[in-house]
């Protein structure tokens, strides 16, 4: 069959891939489909064609797959924030077990890796403690309202259609978060329709308001508020936050970031605080952690904490080792190991994440932790012998082979590796196979209801490796 961009066909979807799109088939072309899953039949539209493979969108389900479930909400298959509400959570993570495991073997290649069942997150849904909503002068409407004349298309604030920069549907309520931040960013919304201060248009980037993040502490259920603006304009965003204040009580804190950058992140380059604290706390087990609007705290907080014993377990520490955590962040994992070894060294490149790993260490009474701010391809030189054990936690495009080779000079009997993106996991797992192995993996769900998986992996150096 000769398939083109445009044309509608029926897919029997009989695998899933990368990206958590369903696979179909058309005499051998592989089919990327949108919203499928294997054991659905689909009516589906063709909008890419390339030589070797097609992408299509689901229009309509024939007959649909026995792990399909209804989803919860409303904006399901038209919203980037989560896109697998319509497949029941138990095969979630039995795909995502799947993900992590052909992805050890196919781009590490290697053979047969033990790769346990997934851990579920405690909670499906309201677990994230951080939410970001771009705002549009241009409302994207559903397809239900695109022929109802009454319905409002002016601004929006809310999240993205799949795959764009500049269509953003109008979020009324995200099911990731929990139910008061719903009512904060209508309440947000309702003033910047109000404020006579113009909404950042994303093709033209003029406007005034650009972004609305919210941060949760789901140990303390407090909430900061930062209120991202293209420029520096106290007297329409003040009356917001004192507005605030005195609405939502557990709003312990509102602050302005200021870009002028046209890159859609929600980074100031400078915070103006406007009502009280600028950092909100939170807790893992037993450690509690400051965080400033921009730092990086794990999305999921129960779900970090389970992946953070995973971590501590894969260590197995004893009570004298020397540990270096590489890309240590604001200092989580070297905390959470604190108590249970004797030294941990983390090296990080960001000087603020340093200061607040400093302050995180300082906050919960621990002394043997200290971080090194720096390029991992020049500050790990510091070091003067191995440590005994290696934590390694990189961002998702995992690490430069230039700190591989590095690692692997300084030969730590154990490392436990943190990833978040199985296929730079897997990359980098080849690179170190000929002098590690790999005793285990856990998978760790800490976003229910999308493709992306937390791995935690244990490796062991292989008897005689580097002589």
């Amino acid at each position: 069959m000769n398939v083109k961009k445009g044309q509608e066909l029926e897919l029997a979807v009989g695998d899933i891939a990368f990206g958590g799109r369903g696979l179909a088939r058309i005499d051998g072309l592989a089919v990327f489909v949108d919203q499928a899953v294997p054991g659905d039949v689909v009516r589906a539209r063709i909008f890419k064609k390339k030589k070797n493979y097609a992408e299509a969108r689901t229009l309509e389900v024939i007959s649909g797959s026995p792990h399909r479930v209804a989803a919860p909400c409303r904006y399901s298959g038209y919203c980037g924030g989560c896109k697998w509400q319509f497949l029941d959570y138990g095969q979630q993570l039995v795909y995502k077990r799947r993900h992590v495991l052909e992805s050890i073997e196919h781009i590490g290649l290697i053979r047969n890796p033990v790769v346990h069942g997934t851990l579920a997150s405690p909670h499906v849904f309201h677990y994230r403690n951080k939410m970001e909503f771009s705002c549009s002068d241009r409302r994207w409407l559903l397809p239900e309202e695109m022929q109802a004349e009454d319905v409002e298309r002016g601004i929006a604030v809310g999240l993205h259609v799949p795959g764009t920069f500049h269509k953003v549907l109008d979020t009324r309520e995200c099911l990731l978060q929990p139910d008061l931040g719903n009512l904060i960013l209508d309440r947000i919304r309702q003033y910047i329709k109000d404020s006579g201060a113009p909404v950042y248009g994303l093709k033209s980037h003029q406007g005034f308001w650009r972004f609305v993040m919210l941060r949760h502490s789901r140990a303390l259920d407090r909430w900061l508020v930062n209120l991202i603006t293209a420029a520096e304009e106290q007297q329409v965003v003040q009356p917001l936050a004192e507005a605030l204040e005195a609405e939502f009580p557990q709003i312990v804190g509102v602050v302005n970031n200021i870009t002028a950058r046209r890159a859609g992140i929600a980074v100031g380059e400078i915070e103006i605080p406007l009502i009280g604290r600028s950092v909100l706390t939170d807790r893992i087990g037993r450690f509690s952690f400051d965080i400033s609007a921009n730092s990086f705290f794990q999305t999921n907080s129960a779900g970090a904490e389970m992946l953070y014993r995973t971590v501590r377990n894969y260590a197995e520490p004893r009570g004298g080792e020397t540990v270096v955590d590489l890309y240590s962040g604001t200092g989580t994992i070297a905390i959470w190991l604190s108590d249970a070894v004797g030294s941990v060294i983390g090296f990080e490149i960001a000087d603020t994440a340093v200061a607040d790993a400093d302050a995180n260490c300082r906050k919960n009474g621990v002394d043997n932790c200290r971080f090194v701010a720096g390029d991992l391809r020049n500050s790990l030189a510091v070091l003067t012998r191995s440590p005994h054990v290696m934590v390694i936690d990189p961002p998702r495009t995992g690490m430069h082979k230039d700190v591989v080779q590095q690692v692997l000079a300084m030969a730590p009997q154990r490392i436990v590796y943190v990833s978040c993106n199985p296929a730079t996991l897997a990359r980098d797992l080849g690179m170190m196979k000929e002098q590690y192995r790999i005793v285990e993996v856990q998978p760790v769900d800490m976003f229910p209801h999308t493709f992306h998986i937390e791995a935690v992996v244990k490796l062991e150096r292989r008897k005689g490796a580097g002589q």
